[in-house]
């Protein structure tokens, strides 16, 4: 299996980050693809061969973090094609959201 789960829609309540400027502000790190449910179950054929697909947006996937649970919110074709390729893992900014959908801040990096 390459998700942990298929989903219909975003179970979690609407969390108000609709700009790429309010995700750009999450630092990427690593996911595995095993652990995302996708908050859409169908996806374009196109889209996941065009080599330009994220060409205006995001470099990123975007996650939400909901009730221990992460959810793959944008970047299903990126994912499929990551594990076509034999990759285990995406980068992604992954969101925490508490009950009512409101972003929980994240910690400071780590001074290195």
């Amino acid at each position: 299996m390459i998700f942990k789960a298929v989903g219909e829609s975003a179970p979690y309540p609407a969390h108000g980050k609709t700009d790429q400027r309010d995700w750009s502000v999450i630092a990427p790190r690593q996911v595995r693809l095993d652990q995302l449910t996708t908050t859409r179950a169908t996806l374009d054929l196109r889209d996941l061969l065009d080599d330009d697909s994220t060409f205006f947006g995001d470099l990123f996937a975007h996650v939400v973090s909901w009730r221990g649970n992460l959810y793959l919110e944008t970047g299903l074709h990126r994912a499929l094609r990551a594990a076509l390729q034999g990759r285990m893992s995406i980068h992604a900014r992954i969101l925490e959201i508490d009950g009512d959908g409101k972003p929980i801040p994240a910690p400071p990096p780590p001074d290195l």
